[in-house]
């Protein structure tokens, strides 16, 4: 896991979180009057819209003008302002009341939806909302996921990098220990061994020898072969050199031919 991709994701959900205004933001709360659900109709529904005690409604939209002149919904197309409408209706569960700026009888600019389901009055997210969630959600997850992974993220200067998982550790406690045997020395070097002892053996043979335990040591002794006295060690070597300087006998000369006679 690189440093620098643990400092984007973060950098990334600062950002999201930044972009998103908290303040003045009703996409997170609802509003319901009990005593109205029961008799929820399209002619009326507007009516409930409009209650003092909901938080969606503003009160300097051309439908309370409409309303304090006790003029008919018709007259909102001859006015210029913010107005609300009803977009649809599905009863007796579902209804779209939109929030729109009047600048003309034939021209309208949409600035807000609300939708209203059982009683329950939500307002419906803008494009650039739905995507500020959707990136928020997938970095927070992101973010989760790194700081888990990290956690699980092993060092040593000897071994390296490695992971270290919970599970690992309990498998290795539920594992049946086998202990190995470990066997004193191998094959070969017993057997370079038993010929350096051997040799050290010839070479240097034991002084004593204990034939039982608990016994007291013998000397071993080892037989000398008797030398040969020094008058006949010089003997010997004259005896070669006498022979070697003696004169080889003359060599024959081959017989002479003689003449036959006639």
């Amino acid at each position: 896991m690189h440093t620098d991709d643990v400092l984007f994701v973060r950098l990334l959900f600062t950002s999201v979180m930044a972009s998103v205004d908290f303040r003045d933001n009703l996409l997170g709360i609802s509003w319901v009057d009990s005593g109205w659900v029961p008799i929820l109709n399209p002619g009326n529904v507007l009516d409930y819209f409009s209650e003092r005690s909901n938080p969606f409604y503003d009160r300097t939209c051309n439908n309370e003008v409409v309303k304090m002149q006790r003029l008919t919904l018709e007259h909102l197309n001859q006015m210029v302002g913010v107005e609300y409408i009803l977009l649809h209706a599905q009863e007796p569960i579902l209804y779209i009341i939109r929030k729109q700026q009047r600048q003309s009888p034939t021209q309208d600019i949409p600035l807000a939806d609300y939708y209203i389901i059982a009683g329950v009055v939500y307002q419906a997210p803008d494009l650039g909302t739905v995507i500020s969630s959707r990136a928020l959600s997938a970095v927070h997850g992101i973010q989760s996921a790194f700081d888990e992974a990290m956690s699980y993220c092993r060092y040593h200067p000897s071994k390296g990098y490695w992971w270290h998982f919970k599970d690992q550790e309990e498998r290795e406690k539920n594992k049946p220990k086998t202990k190995k045997k470990e066997e004193a020395s191998s094959l070969f070097q017993r057997h370079r061994v038993d010929t350096l002892l051997l040799d050290l053996r010839s070479k240097f043979p034991p002084t004593f020898y204990q034939p039982k335990p608990g016994e007291k040591p013998i000397p071993v002794e080892v037989k000398k072969e008797p030398e040969p006295p020094a008058e006949a060690v010089k003997q010997e070597e004259r005896e070669p050199a006498t022979k070697s300087s003696a004169p080889a006998p003359p060599s024959k000369p081959p017989p002479e031919k003689r003449a036959r006679l006639q």
